[in-house]
C-alpha cells in the first residue's frame, strides 16, 4: 500500500527562517526581551505578527531585511498561556537549557553559573532575530522592531548580540560553515547533489508527518503548535588562538598543520570536504554548492583513512557511515552566525576579544535531534567505536582527551585535547507560526 501524501506546507503561516536561507553575506542583531506585564506582551505579539516574514514571501523585493520571533517557556508563562497548553509542551523545553546543562556537557567554564546574564535565569522571554544583507537594510528592520516595542512599558531589553557572516562564509575558526543543511519536503527548495532525499516536513515543522510516518507531539491547542518549531540558541565563545596553538604544537610543518586541522574538522577552510580533497584545499570545490556536499563516507572511506570517524563534520552528520539507527532521525537545520572580530591570520596569542558562534538549531524534536547529536555523537565516541573520545572542536574536553587519525600501517593520535569552545549562555525557544502569534495576542488576561 502506498503511503498517503503529506499535506502541503502552509508556507504563509511558517516563519521564514525555518525553510529559507539567509542572504550571504549578512549582518544582524538578536534582541532578547523580558515581559513584565502580560497585557503589553500580548500587544507585542500582535504587532510582531504583522512584521514577521513568512516562508512564502521571504524574497520579495519590498522586504529589505528579515525579522523572526521565538519565545522561551518562561516567556509563554509571562504571556498568560493557559496551564493546559503549557503542560502540553515537551519536558526538555519546559525545563530549559540550563537545567539540562550536565547532559549537554555545559560544565566547568561552560556551566550555567558562569553564563552571561540573563541566560538561564528565566529572564529571557522573547528572542527577536533581525538580519539583512547590509547595515542600511538592517537599520530598517531594527526600526520596525523598535516601533513594535514603542509605548509598551511592560517590556525590557535584557540582552543584545550583534552578528554577521563574512563574504567567505567562514566562522571565527576560519572554516566555511552552513554546508549540508537538509532539504525539507514541500519547502520548494532545490535538493542539491549529495543531500539525499528530501526529509519529511514533520522533522522540522509541527503538524506534519515526520520520517517515522507519525505526527510529532504538538503543543495544544492546535493553533499554538501547528506550523511552529523549536529553537536552540547558544552563544559559544571560540578559543581560536588556543586552537591554532594546539595545531601548531602537534604539527611537523605548515602543511602538516593544515592537514591535521582538516582531519579534525572534516573539511578544509574553503569548505572543500576532505573526502573529495584528501591532500590539500580546493577553493573551487569549496565554493561549488553542487559539488561540495556530494559525497558518502561509507562508500569511499569506511575505515576513516581519508576523513576520520571522529572529524567534526562526520560526527555531526555521519551520512552513510555504519552506525546504529537511522541518521535521518537526527538531522538538524542549523542557522549559526558569527560574532566578534576575527583573530588576525596567523596569530597564536589571545587578544582578549570576545568572538565566537551563535549556534542556532531548528527542529521538531529537541531530544532526538539537538540533544541526541550533542550527547551521543559529539560528546561520546561509542557510536563510531571511539570509546570516550569526544569531538575535538566543540565538546567539553578537559585537557586529557585524545583525537585519533587512522593511518596505515600505524594510526596517529593527538593527546592533551582541551576545551576550544565555551558556552556563554543559551535558551530553548519555541518559534510559533504567524497564526500562533495572533492567538497569543488575543489571549484573555490571565
Amino acid at each position: 500500500m502506498t503511503a498517503a501524501a503529506s499535506p502541503p506546507l502552509q508556507l504563509d503561516d511558517i516563519q521564514g527562517i525555518v525553510l529559507r536561507t539567509r542572504p550571504s553575506p549578512y549582518v544582524g542583531t538578536y534582541i532578547l526581551l523580558r515581559i513584565d506585564d502580560p497585557r503589553t506582551g500580548r500587544l507585542l505579539m500582535g504587532r510582531l505578527a504583522e512584521l514577521v516574514d513568512s516562508a512564502a514571501d521571504w524574497r520579495q523585493p519590498n522586504l529589505p531585511a528579515f525579522l523572526n520571533v521565538a519565545l522561551t517557556y518562561p516567556g509563554l508563562e509571562a504571556l498568560g498561556v493557559p496551564p493546559a497548553s503549557l503542560s502540553s509542551l515537551p519536558e526538555e523545553f519546559r525545563q530549559g537549557m540550563a537545567a539540562r546543562a550536565e547532559r549537554l556537557g555545559d560544565t566547568g567554564e561552560s556551566g550555567p553559573a558562569r553564563w552571561e546574564e540573563p541566560f538561564g535565569t528565566g529572564q529571557v522571554h522573547v528572542v527577536l532575530s533581525l538580519f539583512a544583507a547590509d547595515q542600511e537594510s538592517l537599520a530598517v528592520v531594527l526600526e520596525r522592531a523598535r516601533q513594535a516595542r514603542a509605548q509598551l512599558p511592560g517590556l525590557q531589553v535584557v540582552y543584545r548580540q550583534d552578528f554577521y557572516q563574512l563574504a567567505s562564509g567562514r566562522t571565527t575558526f576560519g572554516y566555511k560553515d552552513g554546508i549540508g543543511n537538509p532539504t525539507i519536503e514541500g519547502s520548494g527548495a532545490a535538493n542539491p547533489p549529495g543531500d539525499g532525499p528530501a526529509l519529511k516536513a514533520g522533522e522540522f515543522v509541527l503538524g506534519y508527518p515526520d520520517q517515522t510516518g507519525n505526527l510529532p507531539p504538538m503543543p495544544e491547542p492546535a493553533v499554538l503548535g501547528r506550523n511552529g518549531t523549536y529553537v536552540v540558541w547558544r552563544k559559544l565563545h571560540t578559543r581560536v588562538a588556543a586552537f591554532r596553538k594546539y595545531l601548531h604544537d602537534n604539527a611537523s610543518s605548515p602543511e602538516d598543520e593544515a592537514l591535521i586541522a582538516a582531519k579534525i574538522v572534516g573539511r578544509w577552510p574553503s569548505g572543500a570536504p576532505l573526502i573529495l580533497a584528501p591532500e590539500r584545499d580546493d577553493p573551487t570545490l569549496g565554493a561549488d554548492d553542487r559539488r561540495n556536499n556530494d559525497f558518502r563516507y561509507g562508500e569511499a572511506d569506511p575505515h576513516g583513512l581519508i576523513c576520520p570517524h571522529g572529524a567534526h563534520a562526520r560526527r555531526a552528520n555521519p551520512r552513510d557511515s555504519e552506525i546504529i539507527g537511522d541518521v535521518h532521525l537526527h538531522r538538524m537545520i542549523r542557522r549559526g552566525t558569527s560574532y566578534g572580530p576575527p583573530l588576525p591570520s596567523g596569530g597564536l596569542d589571545d587578544d582578549g576579544a570576545d568572538r565566537g558562534i551563535v549556534f542556532v538549531f531548528l527542529g521538531a524534536h529537541l531530544d532526538r535531534q539537538f540533544e541526541f547529536v550533542k550527547t551521543q555523537w559529539l560528546n561520546d565516541g561509542n557510536f563510531t567505536g571511539l570509546g570516550q573520545e569526544k569531538d575535538l572542536l566543540v565538546s567539553d574536553n578537559d585537557g586529557s582527551g585524545t583525537f585519533t587519525i587512522p593511518r596505515q600501517p600505524i594510526r596517529r593520535r593527538l593527546h592533551g585535547v582541551e576545551r576550544f569552545v565555551i558556552t556563554r549562555g543559551g535558551e530553548y525557544c519555541f518559534l510559533p507560526s504567524l497564526s500562533a502569534l495572533r492567538w497569543l495576542a488575543n489571549l484573555e488576561k490571565g
